[in-house]
């Protein structure tokens, strides 16, 4: 038996609300997961995420194996335990963290250095999972190549073998019953790629499906033809990740192909610069014209920041340079993409998701 299996409860075209589940326990898709990257999320606690609503929440593994080190999270409990959440934990493979560092990539793996303090490292495919067993989430992601768009098809190409190539060798060291593993599509924006990396990372065998290395320069316009080339490959009965995006547009752009959980960092780093999410698009608490507003960040919004504070509390706060003010912002971003995962899947479960993605498209397209 697979750790993870989902449980379609709703369709609307190609949207799905799902239920999924894991070894420790159920979630809901459409699902958005905060990012914690060194297992916390920015300015918040894990009481937070538990009042929020949050289902899952991330964990990365190249920031965690360095920093205080996977030992020292497994001795403390796991991840969960480690940071008080009773949640849900998913573990990157920080394979997107060294890759961005411009790593000695060879069939193997690579060598890094750390950004703490510039010592050498080394990571497998096999480290990967081992650390990630460690750290003990209840998802791990195998390590994936990801390469820069835009790139040149032969860049492409090795990414997609490689990652494959990792993937095998992930599946045969992975050891934890208890502990889900998902594999990764690459591709870039070729459709004919994406469909083959697909196929190939099916045909190993996964507890779900991550698709990578999209979000990173692409439009939106190039991304979803590529996105729902690999979709059109993957299990109906496994979840679906598109990995690293939180946007409005693409969250329900993506939704509508098919895909079932998403990660993303934005909400909290726009929410700590003062950045708001609302149902009429992004909004600048900082700007003088909020000065003496009563309103809150989003007067449709029931999250608990703008049931109780105003748009003139929350720019005081940061023109005084308090740290609450970031603190309330990306409380807000996060419970605000959350109501919108949920509204979806009440979309989809009435028939009415088409209404509702031309509702956000006409906001955020």
């Amino acid at each position: 038996m697979h750790p993870v299996s989902v449980t379609i409860d709703h369709v609307d075209g190609a949207a799905r609300a799902a239920t999924a589940h894991t070894a420790r326990g159920n979630y809901s898709t459409p699902c958005f997961m905060p990012v914690g990257t060194r297992g916390a999320i920015k300015h918040l606690s894990a009481a937070d995420y538990e009042r929020l609503g949050a289902q899952i929440v991330l964990g990365n593994t190249y920031h965690l194996m360095l920093r205080p080190g996977a030992p020292t999270v497994a001795a403390l409990g796991g991840l969960g335990k480690f940071s008080g959440w009773g949640g849900l934990t998913l573990t990157d493979s920080g394979g997107f963290q060294v890759f961005s560092l411009d790593p000695k990539v060879d069939d193997d793996g690579v060598t890094f250095r750390s950004t703490y303090d510039g010592s050498s490292h080394r990571f497998t495919p096999e480290g990967a999972v081992q650390t990630q067993e460690l750290l003990g989430a209840d998802i791990q992601m195998v390590l994936d190549v990801c390469p820069p768009l835009p790139s040149p098809p032969h860049v492409i190409r090795t990414a997609l073998e490689r990652t494959n190539a990792w993937a095998q060798r992930a599946k045969a060291a992975h050891h934890c019953d208890d502990q889900a593993l998902f594999g990764i599509v690459q591709g870039g924006v070729d459709e004919v790629m994406r469909s083959e990396s697909a196929r190939r990372t099916v045909d190993v065998g996964f507890d779900g499906y991550g698709i990578g290395g999209l979000s990173v320069g692409e439009t939106r316009n190039e991304m979803l033809p590529a996105l729902a080339a690999a979709i059109a490959h993957l299990p109906l009965d496994r979840p679906r990740y598109l990995m690293g995006v939180g946007d409005p547009a693409s969250l329900v752009e993506a939704v509508g192909v098919g895909v079932d959980q998403f990660d993303c960092v934005m909400q909290t780093r726009i929410g700590r610069h003062g950045t708001a999410l609302t149902s009429n698009g992004k909004m600048h608490v900082k700007n003088a014209k909020h000065a003496m507003s009563d309103e809150p960040l989003d007067p449709g919004c029931s999250c608990e920041v703008c049931t109780r504070h105003s748009r003139g509390y929350i720019r005081h706060l940061f023109q005084v340079g308090e740290p609450t003010g970031a603190r309330l912002v990306s409380l807000h971003n996060i419970a605000w993409t959350l109501q919108l995962m949920a509204s979806m899947r009440a979309a989809i479960a009435t028939t009415t998701f088409d209404q509702l993605r031309l509702e956000v498209l006409s906001v955020w397209g």
